[in-house]
């Protein structure tokens, strides 16, 4: 048995990695395949970003750009995902674009969490997120095919990518799992009551800690009571998300509760998050001002708001549809293992 206190790059270790390293080759070549076929730009753009991105709970790596000439060092941050940058590309005019790139996200490490991982993003101008499902099932089958499996199998849940897939709603699925209703709580969809959710939350025994906001309750209920359900005999689709959790995606034209966002499930993991993107640049701006509001509050920091991305909106970006896909976690699936530093070819460093 291959001790735990081997380093990554000791053979014994290695060789226990190499068959799941075989698999995610043949699921990358898999990808790249599937986007040249549909005639899809394959891009690379600068992991250093003057803004990592602006969710209010992901934290991001920072450093600093040196003038070779004496002038004044610039702050910047790697990356969290590369959406602005390539979202600005489709404002130059590339209509169909992915990127297989490296993200960043400090303090994250888990079996299925990784300080520098894979994700996989890709944009349709001139579509809507059914589109961007309909890649869903054909990329995930493919690289299901690559790797010779029919099945996917974690948490003690099986799921069949070639059956139907499942689209499920959110607050369909609070009302399943949890048995709430969760528009309820958010009387205001820009600002949901927390007080509200928290009684919701008691009611079915969920825990309640000090400090609790509607979102800190909204995560709580998905991971002990809906997420372990998700993606259970065939993938599921669970889309429209009420508006607040949806920074940079557009309400729906039917619904302004609700945005155009998806993620998508296969065995209770979280596999991708889709949006139909936000396009107006006034209302972006305003939500990355409360977002950054609520960042402080929370974590006692805030990222600065990429000003180049609001003015490439400004421009005119295409209507569009986008989303992030963790490659690890579907190379995981692929090849059976429940750890994601099996099908790292080196994971970083930790003491």
């Amino acid at each position: 048995m291959t001790s735990p206190a081997l380093p990554a790059w000791h053979p014994e270790r290695f060789n226990r990695r190499k068959p799941y390293l075989d698999i995610r080759q043949r699921v990358i070549s898999a990808i790249r395949t599937y986007f040249a076929a549909k005639n899809f730009a394959e891009v690379e753009t600068p992991a250093l970003q003057i803004s990592p991105g602006n969710e209010v709970h992901l934290q991001a790596f920072k450093t600093e750009l040196r003038d070779p000439h004496g002038g004044a060092p610039q702050p910047l941050y790697l990356h969290t995902s590369p959406e602005f940058a390539m979202k600005k590309l489709l404002v130059a005019g590339v209509p169909k674009l992915y990127q297989l790139a490296h993200a960043f996200r400090n303090a994250e490490r888990s079996s299925r969490h990784h300080p520098e991982f894979t994700m996989l993003e890709w944009y349709r101008a001139g579509a809507d997120t059914n589109a961007i499902m309909q890649d869903c099932v054909a990329l995930v089958r493919t690289a299901a095919t690559a790797a010779g499996r029919k099945t996917f199998t974690a948490n003690g849940l099986s799921c069949d990518p070639f059956k139907e897939w499942e689209n499920l709603t959110v607050p369909e699925a609070f009302r399943r799992y949890a048995d709430i209703d969760l528009l309820a709580t958010a009387p205001d969809p820009q600002a949901p009551d927390g007080a509200l959710l928290a009684k919701e939350v008691q009611r079915i025994g969920v825990r309640l800690a000090k400090g609790d906001g509607w979102d800190d309750l909204f995560f709580r209920v998905m991971a002990e009571k809906i997420e372990p359900h998700l993606g259970k005999d065939r993938p599921v689709f669970l889309c429209d998300y009420p508006v607040s959790m949806a920074a940079l995606a557009k309400p729906k034209a039917d619904d302004p509760q609700l945005a155009e966002r998806f993620e998508l499930y296969i065995c209770g993991i979280e596999l991708a998050n889709a949006f139909g993107e936000l396009t107006d640049a006034h209302e972006q701006a305003r939500r990355f001002k409360a977002d950054m509001d609520l960042k402080e509050k929370l974590h006692g920091e805030r990222h600065p708001v990429d000003e180049d991305f609001l003015a490439a909106l400004r421009f005119g970006m295409p209507e569009s549809a986008g989303i992030a896909l963790g490659v690890d976690r579907l190379v995981m699936l692929c090849a059976g293992t429940d750890n994601i530093e099996d099908v790292l070819w080196m994971p970083v460093a930790q003491k």
